[in-house]
C-alpha cells in the first residue's frame, strides 16, 4: 500500500497536479499580480477535451438550456449552472474520461454555463415577438441566436487579458472562485452527485403526479378575498420553485413575496375599491366586453396591476442602466490601454476574429432576414452591433465583481430596446412585423449580453485551474450554439402555451412580457401611461429607500403562487442553517441543500418539458383532478409531502471527518 500511494504521489507531481490538501494554489483569491500567478494544474501540455468530454457537455449543454427556458419562463429566475455542471461532469468524467481529470471536468461546467447562459438571456425578448401576436421561424430564431453568441464571445475573448490577467485579485469573479473550489473538492470525493439525485427523483415524482404526466391531483391552493376586499392568495406546489427559494436564500425570496404581497394585498384591492364605483357602461380600458364594476381581482390584476409592475421593471432596469455609466466609462477606458490578450499565440488571435467577423456577418445576414427591408436591416444591425459592443464589455467587467447570477440583464436589455425602439419609432417602423424586427434585434443583443458573462466566468476558473483558454472558447462556443438551437426549440414546441390567457397561463414570463408590452405600447401608442408612469414612481420611491427594485417589481408582476413557493424554499433554508450546531455542519448542509435543490430545478423542468412534449404529441392526454384530489387539503397535502422530503435529507446528512478537519 506505502508503494502504491507513493507512486500515486509521484504520477501526481508529474502530471503538475497541486494535490496536497486537494486546495486552490496561494495566489488564487489575489495575493499575487495575474502574470506571476501558479495554477493548479501547472503542466501547459495536458488538455482537457477528448470525444467523451464534447459528448458529455454537448449533453450537459442542451440539458441546462432547456431546463433554464421552462424554469426562467415559469419563474422569471434562473440558476446558474457552473456549480451543478461541475458536480455532474466531475461523475461523468470519472465514469467516461478519468485521464482528463479536473481538466475535462473544467470543459464540462463551462459547457454546462455556455448552455444555460443562452438560455438566461434569451428568454428575455424571444417569447415576447410571439405575445405581440406574431410568430418565429427556426430559422430567424438560430440567426439571431448564433449570431449574438459568436460576437459576444468575440468581444469577450478580446478583453479576455485585461479582465481575467491584469486584473486578478481586483475583479473577483465570486461564482468563478466558487466553481473552481468545487472542482478541486471533486477530485478529492463528494455527496453531491448523490443529493442532486435524491433532488430529481423527489421533483420528478410529484411534478409526474400534478403536471403534465398524470395531472390527478390539484397542486395550487387557492385563497380568494370578498367583493368588498377584492384579493388572492395561491401557492403552487411546484418543486422546481422551492428548489430555487432554497438557493436564492431568503433575502432575495422574501424581496419578491413582497412585491407580491404589495401587488395582490395593497394595490389590487385598492383599484377594485374604486371600479366597484363606476357607472354602467363604463368598460376596461383593453377589453371593452367587460363592465368596469364587474371586474374580479383577477381581470383586475391583468388589467392594471401588470402594467404597474412594468412600469416599474421599467424604471428599475432604466436605473440600473445609469448606474452602470460609472463602469461603462470605466471598462471602455481600460480596455482601450489594455494590451492585446491573444495569450496563447497566433492561434488565439485568429480564433477571436473568426468569431467576432462571424458574429457580425450573421448578424447583418439576420438583419435582412428578419425585417425584408434594407434600410431597417442596416440600421437596425448596426444599433445592434454597437450596443452589444458596449454592452459586452460591461457584462464581462460585472461578471468579476457580483457574478452572472446576479449580472443585470434585463437593465442592459431594457435600456438597448428603449433606444432601438425611439429609433424605429422616428424611421416611422411602427407595424406589427417592424416590431417583431425590433425584438429579434433585441435577442442577439441580450444573446451577446449573456453569453459574455457566462464566458468571461468559464474563463476565469479555466485561468484559476490551468487549462487552456483555446479549449475553452472552442468548446464553450460549440455548447452555445448547442444551447440556441435548443432554447428555439423549446420556445417554438411551448408556443401555444406562451400564448395562453386567463386561468390557462402557466408561464408568468415577466421579462418577455415587459418587452412586448413597452415595444409594442411606445410603437403604437397605447401604452397605459397613467399605470406606467404610477410604477415609475413607485420605483423611484424604492430607489429612495435604497430597496432592490428589480426583485421587487419582479415579485410585483409574478402570481403570488410562484413567490410564495419560493420563500417556502427559503424558508426550509433558514430551518436547516438553524438547526446546525456548528458553522461547518451549516457550511455542509447548505451545500448539500444547494446540490439537492439543483436536483429539484432540473427535475422539475426537464420532466415538466418532457410531460408537454408528450401532451403536444398527442401521447398523454391532460386530465382534470376530481374529488379530493382537485381541492386546497390535497394541495397543502402534497406542500407538506415536499417539505419533509426536502429538508429530511438535508437534516440528517452528516459531515464527514475530512470536512470538519
Amino acid at each position: 500500500r506505502e508503494i502504491i500511494t507513493r507512486m500515486t504521489h509521484q504520477e501526481k507531481l508529474k502530471r503538475g497536479e497541486n494535490f496536497m490538501n486537494k486546495k486552490l494554489p496561494k495566489g488564487a483569491y489575489g495575493e499575487v499580480s495575474g502574470k506571476d500567478y501558479v495554477p493548479y494544474i501547472t503542466d501547459k501540455s495536458r488538455t482537457g477535451g477528448n470525444v467523451a468530454v464534447l459528448i458529455i457537455g454537448i449533453i450537459l449543454a442542451a440539458i441546462f438550456a432547456a431546463s433554464t427556458t421552462y424554469s426562467g419562463m415559469k419563474a422569471g429566475l434562473t440558476v446558474a449552472a457552473g456549480i451543478p455542471g461541475a458536480i455532474i461532469g466531475s461523475a461523468f468524467v470519472g465514469a467516461f474520461a478519468r485521464s482528463k481529470g479536473i481538466l475535462g471536468k473544467n470543459l464540462i461546467q463551462g459547457m454546462s454555463s455556455g448552455g444555460e447562459s443562452v438560455a438566461s438571456g434569451f428568454i428575455f425578448v424571444l417569447p415576447a415577438v410571439i405575445l405581440i401576436g406574431s410568430q418565429i421561424t427556426f430559422l430567424e430564431g438560430l440567426a439571431v441566436g448564433v449570431g449574438g453568441v459568436l460576437f459576444g464571445i468575440g468581444i469577450a475573448a478580446i478583453v479576455h487579458n485585461y479582465l481575467i490577467v491584469e486584473e486578478h485579485g481586483k475583479l473577483m469573479y465570486p461564482e468563478s472562485m466558487a466553481i473552481s473550489e468545487t472542482l478541486v473538492a471533486s477530485e478529492a470525493g463528494g455527496d453531491s452527485i448523490k443529493y442532486m439525485g435524491i433532488g430529481f427523483v423527489i421533483s420528478g415524482f410529484i411534478t409526474v403526479l400534478t403536471g403534465s404526466f398524470l395531472n390527478v391531483a390539484n397542486n395550487v391552493m387557492s385563497l380568494v378575498g370578498s367583493k368588498f376586499y377584492k384579493w388572492k392568495f395561491d401557492i403552487e406546489v411546484n418543486p422546481l420553485l422551492l428548489g430555487i427559494g432554497f438557493i436564492v436564500g431568503l433575502e432575495v425570496s422574501l424581496t419578491m413575496f413582497a412585491g407580491s404581497i404589495l401587488s395582490n394585498f395593497g394595490i389590487a384591492p385598492l383599484i377594485g375599491y374604486f371600479t366597484d364605483m363606476a357607472k354602467d357602461g363604463a368598460m376596461v380600458w383593453n377589453n371593452p366586453a367587460m363592465p368596469l364594476n364587474q371586474m374580479d381581482v383577477g381581470a383586475i390584476s391583468s388589467s392594471y396591476v401588470k402594467y404597474i409592475g412594468a412600469g416599474m421593471m421599467l424604471c428599475g432596469g432604466i436605473i440600473g442602466a445609469i448606474k452602470l455609466i460609472p463602469t461603462i466609462i470605466a471598462s471602455i477606458k481600460e480596455t482601450l490601454k489594455a494590451k492585446s490578450s491573444a495569450g496563447e499565440g497566433e492561434e488565439g488571435s485568429s480564433i477571436q476574429m473568426i468569431l467576432l467577423l462571424g458574429g457580425v456577418v450573421i448578424g447583418f445576414l439576420a438583419a435582412f432576414l428578419i425585417s425584408g427591408n434594407i434600410v431597417m436591416a442596416i440600421i437596425g444591425a448596426i444599433i445592434s452591433l454597437l450596443l452589444s459592443l458596449l454592452f459586452v464589455i460591461v457584462a464581462g467587467r460585472l461578471t468579476g465583481t457580483i457574478g452572472t447570477s446576479n449580472l443585470p440583464v434585463s437593465g442592459m436589455t431594457i435600456a438597448s430596446l428603449v433606444i432601438v425602439t425611439l429609433v424605429f419609432v422616428i424611421m416611422g417602423w411602427t407595424d406589427l412585423e417592424a416590431n417583431k424586427s425590433l425584438l429579434l434585434f433585441g435577442s442577439f443583443i441580450v444573446v451577446a449580453i449573456a453569453i459574455a458573462g457566462g464566458y468571461t466566468q468559464s474563463q476565469k476558473v479555466t485561468y484559476i485551474i490551468g487549462g487552456s483558454k483555446n479549449e475553452m472558447q472552442r468548446y464553450f462556443t460549440i455548447a452555445s450554439i448547442v444551447g440556441v438551437i435548443v432554447v428555439v426549440g423549446v420556445i417554438l414546441l411551448l408556443s401555444d402555451q406562451l400564448r395562453a390567457t386567463g386561468d390557462n397561463v402557466q408561464f408568468a414570463l415577466p421579462q418577455a412580457n415587459l418587452m412586448s408590452t413597452l415595444t409594442s405600447g411606445i410603437m403604437s401608442g397605447s401604452l397605459p401611461w397613467v399605470m406606467i408612469i404610477v410604477g415609475v414612481f413607485m420605483a423611484i420611491v424604492l430607489y429612495a429607500l435604497n430597496l432592490p427594485i428589480m426583485t421587487i417589481a419582479i415579485g410585483f408582476y409574478l402570481p403570488i403562487a410562484t413567490t410564495s413557493i419560493i420563500l417556502v424554499g427559503a424558508l426550509i433554508r433558514l430551518f436547516v442553517e438553524l438547526v446546525s450546531k456548528t458553522e461547518k455542519e451549516k457550511e455542509v448542509k447548505v451545500s448539500n441543500g444547494i446540490s439537492l435543490s439543483s436536483g429539484l430545478v432540473a427535475g422539475g423542468s426537464i420532466i415538466g418539458l418532457i410531460g408537454i412534449i408528450l401532451q403536444v404529441t398527442g401521447v398523454v392526454t391532460p386530465k382534470v383532478p376530481s374529488g379530493f384530489a382537485a381541492t386546497n387539503s390535497m394541495a397543502i397535502a402534497l406542500l407538506v409531502v415536499l417539505v419533509v422530503l426536502t429538508a429530511l435529507p438535508i437534516v440528517l446528512s452528516k459531515v464527514k471527518n475530512n470536512e470538519q478537519e
